[in-house]
């Protein structure tokens, strides 16, 4: 009984596994604290911050009630290196490294991408930017066929796993390079309300992606559209609270995330940005998950803990379990910025 089940399982994994092969159109990265990665949300997002540079890295681990943990994590420097290129405005540069690893067979998923992106500041005072970035970089996607189970490999009735190692028509590794770009524009009404609205599209090159020796001509990565929209309203000195939302589209794929940050200062609030602060937020993914996070901001570090509980069609596998989340983020504070006041209209990405 225990073989028939593996032998079903097998059969289900290579079903699976042979769709993603012959051409991958699956959405791309995503994280529930996405504002922990935002060069993969939008390039133009790069030096969009209060202070000298940003570094920022997030872990995510998934799925380990259903199958072998799916185990993703990202990291990110951004700084602006050229300021006063007209009244203010400033040139930025950065670069993200992602890395993914899925299933029983070992998919891993390496990307490593550089950004650019020029900000224009609006108006007289200073409380309106507009950003546009690109970006563009290498990708690599390996997969461990010795982990797979095929039909060649039941001979004479036997089972002999990994004879299919080196397969007669997979590859088990594709590279490509892709480029993205972005656009969005921050605004500071009052020292209490600042809103951030971006939009980007990933993948401009819809870069052959495939696992096949003789790929298909339909094999391109798909276009990924996304946009983020994202609110900090004070209503005291110390309170704030952080509505934001994130939808992305690629291909049959779409993704809604939309709730609040509660953030409230514990410190002195002169200076909010790098304050002493507790928060914890709420939110939702469409069709898929409920989020909590929870964390604290200190002396230009934030470090954040989320939790998905799945409520997708796959929650009877996963017991409702999703994904764990631990981020971490560094922006180095500009004191001669604090001393003129000149800060940014809205960080919230």
């Amino acid at each position: 009984m225990n073989r028939k089940r593996n032998i079903s399982r097998a059969a289900l994994l290579l079903a699976l596994t042979a769709g993603s092969i012959q051409g991958v159109k699956a959405q791309d990265v995503h994280f529930t604290q996405f504002e922990a990665s935002p060069l993969i949300l939008n390039p133009s997002f790069t030096g969009g911050f209060n202070g000298q540079w940003r570094g920022a890295a997030v872990y995510r681990n998934q799925w380990n009630s259903v199958t072998i943990p799916f185990v993703t994590y990202a990291v990110s420097l951004d700084l602006p290196i050229v300021h006063d290129l007209s009244t203010d405005d400033y040139l930025a540069v950065g670069a993200q490294l992602y890395n993914d690893k899925a299933g029983d067979g070992n998919l891993v998923n390496f990307s490593g991408l550089l950004s650019v992106a020029y900000g224009k500041y609006l108006g007289s005072n200073a409380n309106n930017l507009i950003s546009i970035g690109v970006q563009g970089g290498y990708s690599e996607k390996s997969l461990d066929m010795s982990k797979l189970y095929f039909g060649d490999e039941f001979l004479n009735g036997n089972f002999q796993p990994g004879t299919s190692a080196q397969h007669p028509y997979f590859n088990q590794k594709t590279k490509f390079f892709s480029v993205n770009a972005g656009v969005s524009f921050q605004s500071r009404i009052s020292d209490n309300f600042g809103f951030v609205i971006g939009a980007g599209a990933n993948n401009l090159n819809q870069p052959k992606e495939s696992f096949m020796k003789q790929p298909n001509s339909d094999v391109g990565l798909a276009m990924r559209y996304n946009g983020q929209l994202g609110v900090i309203a004070y209503l005291s000195d110390k309170f704030s609270i952080r509505p934001a939302a994130l939808y992305q589209s690629q291909a049959s794929a779409t993704e809604l995330i939309a709730g609040n940050e509660f953030n409230y200062i514990v410190g002195n609030p002169e200076v909010r940005s790098y304050a002493t602060s507790v928060f914890l937020s709420g939110w939702y993914r469409s069709s898929d998950a409920i989020m909590a996070t929870l964390g604290m901001e200190f002396k230009g570090f934030r470090f954040g803990i989320s939790y998905d509980y799945n409520i997708s069609s796959l929650k009877n596998a996963s017991n409702g379990n999703g994904g764990f989340e631990i981020s971490l983020r560094y922006i180095a504070p500009n004191l001669l910025d604090f001393a003129h006041k000149k800060l940014q209209p809205c960080a919230r990405f």
